[in-house]
């Protein structure tokens, strides 16, 4: 018999957790639900934080004044007796007596009936609420107990309440309670944390190291939300920081995650279920006949079952098709490939080739490609490409089609014309033109250009090599003319208008470029196709180029959710997409939305289309300066800088050095910024006189002299640079550039004393300013513009109501922020604390709970704009740019706990 006294009294006290975990409020709200429930079950693989969690949500239930028991439970736990002993310590903690003389021993349905009654009665005794944890219940194996449990639910009193945490389903027949409302649960898909817990985990456990947004999306999508991973990341970054350099790599290949997979998940498994892992580990995704299919092993079906059930770091995937996908967790799958090539490489290729075929069969090109391609089978993958009909190709397969196309000899290439223009494209839509123009110029000498299946599409491939060379001009003539069949590739009906309208909008034709994606407008049935996604992003474009950034906001971010939605963060539409919004988000000063959008994305600053590619970069280079340093700022820009020269792309070249110049000239850097107007004069005079996009190169390179000009307090030079800035903004209706011209223009008459000149152009660029919805085109100009501004600020405008004279207000007042600078020291703080309102310190505490805006908004009963709203307010006292800068600042100067 055992006593009280024999038991191990830390069985009956949760363990501690840190004070750097983050609080799991929405599902520590959805376990509120227990004081109406007989039983919560928290299920999920080992790592994913059951027992953290409900250690939170404990410590709020008493909080509030509820009684809570905990019982951790382990393999010593597994026959009946020794279990009922340490539940009935736990239940006695609750005030819960049960006769000690009720015997178990024979464990008869009696018997358990009568301790069961025992419970009953008295816990309906207690006039209060009562609960009880019974944490790692996957370690109970005596059947006897779980008919106990199982007892106790079905005759609970209403006010004992049972929460089980376990790694599996326990086993136990819950039907009748979940019929009821009497169940509540948290499975895997619940326990990860989301992309705002990893950031909200990273900055309090990181502080020090401060990692940006980007790093904190790869390691999001490294660990999948998964806590233990996210531990084991922080702990190397500890202790050693610059591996931040090799993020992709830190998280799997650690002796310490390796031994954690090792012990703690793969140990006790059968040798069957192991070798089964390790096989289907080389699919991203798997079902049961693929399964099957890979490892010949006719009970597939079962062992996927089985990995489910036993949480074994598996999930279901959402796909099109009836079949039920999964996947393992990406760290744990890289685990189980390197444990295959340990143990078993000799049969990998064999294995990706049995995928290749159930891909193919079933018309999933770009897996069964990948797959015939790494097993070796070229020519199964050139078949598979032939076979296909135009309307299953899209871009998710120029990824596979690369990797084939490295493999094939050049001779099997020319000698199949399909798979010739295909690869043509593949490169030149990849920022590779030269190699697709070689390969044209030999495909042409050989005389298979005038193969029927081929001969009609080059004026294709031609324009995608000009654009990615930023010769738009003979574009316009190579396809206006251009006439797909209705049945041909995707990338044929729509990339062929949307690379005439870029040309168009290059040459300044913006009507042009709309009128002829509404001459060719997309089917419903092929509204989310890529390439109708990436002919869509050019009425964005438009808008962009002219300025317009109300509309290019609305259109880009409709864009973006459709391409990310259907084709995945890294698509190319998604990347396309990104590229813009972030540049609008930019120019509106809404950084934080600027840098989420470009966040792991770092393919959309190599490899994309030239346009894309110079955005995203000049955007991130401005991020970088306003929330890193102009150091920071500087060394990505030389980075970029030298891709574009490998790649022959002068316009991102010129962009990235005239960037360079302005921040260096803010950086008050004088002889960096003489030293790369120099380059850009060179390039400047190479393209004098260019059309097309190439005319924007000497445009640059004149803003970029004018700066440098009127640093060196040579206003007249720098009139007749910026001229040239202006005229060409009229002729191809860049709106933006034109304001950027007026406001350099106005700095520089205002220098030589011509006030009024100067005054005049100013009133010009707020009035063009204000319809565009521009903002950081004026603000970061502000060192030289905000003395002109509160000059002839009385002047502007008579109606103080005004739109100019509201948007010119709202301008000044961020200007003499940023001039002035938040307060320092003492006076900071007294400032700030008599200025942040109580909803904003209300607010404040919320987000510091890893809180959305959105859940704000209901917790607080205001509204999600208020919310926005109260936040920027918050940034602008504080002098941060993020919300949790906002709460780093906050937790250090004692506003919240």
């Amino acid at each position: 018999m055992h006593t009280d006294k024999m038991l191990v009294s830390t069985k009956f006290a949760p363990p501690r957790i840190g004070t750097q975990t983050i609080p799991r409020s929405q599902l520590i709200e959805q376990l509120q639900r227990m004081g109406r429930c007989t039983v919560g079950l928290v299920t999920g693989s080992p790592g994913f934080g059951k027992t953290t969690l409900l250690v939170q949500w404990r410590q709020t239930m008493m909080g509030a004044g509820a009684e809570v028991a905990w019982l951790s439970l382990s393999a010593d736990d597994q026959h009946l007796s020794t279990f009922f002993a340490y539940l009935r310590g736990a239940l006695n903690r609750l005030g819960v007596t049960i006769d000690t003389g009720t015997p178990l021993e024979g464990a008869s349905s009696e018997s358990i009936d009568e301790v069961v009654a025992a419970i009953v009665d008295g816990a309906s005794n207690v006039n209060k609420e009562l609960f009880l944890v019974l944490d790692d219940y996957h370690h109970i194996a005596d059947p006897r107990s779980h008919r106990l449990i199982q007892k106790l639910l079905d005759h609970s009193p209403a006010n004992l309440h049972f929460v089980i945490a376990a790694r599996v389903q326990p086993p136990l027949s819950l039907s009748r309670l979940r019929l009821m409302g009497q169940v509540v649960e948290l499975d895997c898909a619940a326990l990860p944390f989301d992309l705002v817990e990893t950031r909200a985990f990273l900055d309090m456990n990181l502080s020090a190291l401060k990692l940006k947004e980007e790093e904190i999306h790869l390691i999001h999508e490294l660990t999948s939300g998964w806590p233990a991973s996210l531990q084991l990341i922080v702990i190397l970054l500890r202790s050693n920081p610059g591996a931040r350099a090799s993020l992709r790599e830190l998280g799997w290949r650690s002796d310490d995650l390796q031994n954690y997979l090792a012990e703690d998940v793969m140990a006790h498994l059968p040798q069957e279920l192991v070798d089964f892992m390790e096989a289907i580990s080389i699919c991203r995704r798997f079902s049961a006949t693929l399964a099957e299919a890979v490892t010949g092993n006719s009970n597939a079906a079962a062992m996927l079952n089985k990995l489910e059930e036993e949480n074994l770091l598996i999930f279901r995937v959402e796909a099109d098709d009836r079949l039920l996908w999964y996947r393992f967790h990406p760290l744990f799958s890289e685990f189980l490939a390197t444990r295959l090539i340990r143990r078993n490489k000799q049969n990998i290729a064999q294995l990706h080739r049995r995928a290749s075929h159930w891909f193919a069969e079933r018309k999933l090109l770009a897996e069964a490609m990948r797959h015939a391609t790494l097993g070796g089978d070229l020519e199964f993958a050139v078949e598979v490409i032939e076979r296909t009909a135009p309307k299953t190709w899209s871009l998710d397969q120029l990824s596979p089609l690369l990797r084939l196309l490295d493999r094939l000899p050049q001779d099997v290439l020319f000698s199949r014309p399909r798979l010739f223009f295909l690869g043509c494209l593949a490169y030149a839509l990849t920022a590779r033109p030269a190699k697709a123009e070689a390969w044209l110029e030999q495909f042409q000498r050989s005389g298979a250009a005038q193969h029927e299946d081929v001969a009609f599409r080059l004026p294709l491939v031609q324009a995608a090599i000009l654009i990615q060379r930023d010769r738009t001009d003979p574009v316009i003539e190579l396809l206006e003319g251009f006439k797909p069949p209705l049945d041909d590739y995707s990338i044929v009906r729509y990339g062929a208008w949307a690379l005439l309208a870029l040309a168009y909008s290059a040459a300044g034709r913006h009507a042009d470029a709309i009128r002829c994606l509404d001459e060719h407008p997309v089917p419903e049935h092929d509204r989310n196709d890529e390439l109708a996604l990436l002919a869509e992003g050019t009425r964005t474009l438009c808008c962009l180029m002219e300025g317009k950034m109300g509309e290019a906001e609305r259109r880009g971010l409709a864009q973006l959710t459709r391409a990310v939605s259907e084709h995945g963060h890294r698509s190319a539409s998604a990347y396309a997409g990104a590229a813009m919004l972030a540049e609008v988000y930019c120019e509106l000063n809404r950084i934080d939305e600027a840098s989420e959008v470009l966040a792991n994305r770092n393919g959309l600053l190599q490899w994309t289309m030239p346009d894309s590619m110079m955005r995203a970069s000049i955007c991130r280079a401005r991020l970088d300066l306003l929330q890193e340093s102009p150091a920071c700022a500087l060394a990505f820009l030389e980075r970029q800088e030298r891709h574009f020269r490998s790649i022959g792309q002068d316009r991102a070249l010129v962009h990235c050095l005239a960037e360079q110049v302005r921040i260096g000239l803010l950086d008050n850097n004088r002889t960096m910024a003489q030293a790369l107007v120099a380059q850009l004069d060179v390039l400047g005079r190479a393209y004098q006189g260019a059309g097309g996009f190439q005319a924007e190169i000497p445009a640059m390179v004149a803003l970029a002299k004018a700066r440098w000009l009127l640093a060196n307090n040579e206003p007249d030079k720098a009139i007749q640079a910026l001229e040239h800035v202006r005229n060409y903004a009229r002729r191809h209706l860049r709106g933006q550039l034109g304001v950027t011209a007026l406001l350099l223009l106005a700095i520089a008459q205002f220098a030589l004393h011509q006030e009024d000149t100067a005054n005049e152009l100013l009133l010009e660029a707020l009035e063009n300013g204000n319809q565009l919805g521009l903002v950081r085109t004026f603000l970061d100009e502000g060192a030289a513009l905000y003395p002109l501004v509160v000059f002839a600020a009385d002047k502007l405008v008579a109606d103080s109501d005004s739109p100019v004279n509201v948007y010119l207000t709202d301008l000044l007042s961020s200007l003499q922020h940023d001039r002035d600078g938040a307060p320092s020291g003492d006076t900071a703080l007294s400032t700030t604390r008599s200025t942040l309102t109580p909803r904003e310190v209300a607010i404040l505490q919320l987000i510091s709970q890893a809180m959305s805006n959105k859940r704000v908004a209901l917790t607080l009963n205001i509204s999600l704009e208020t919310v926005k709203w109260n936040l920027k307010n918050v940034f602008l006292k504080l002098g941060v740019s993020s919300r949790y800068d906002a709460v780093s600042w906050a937790r250090k100067h004692d506003f919240i706990e």
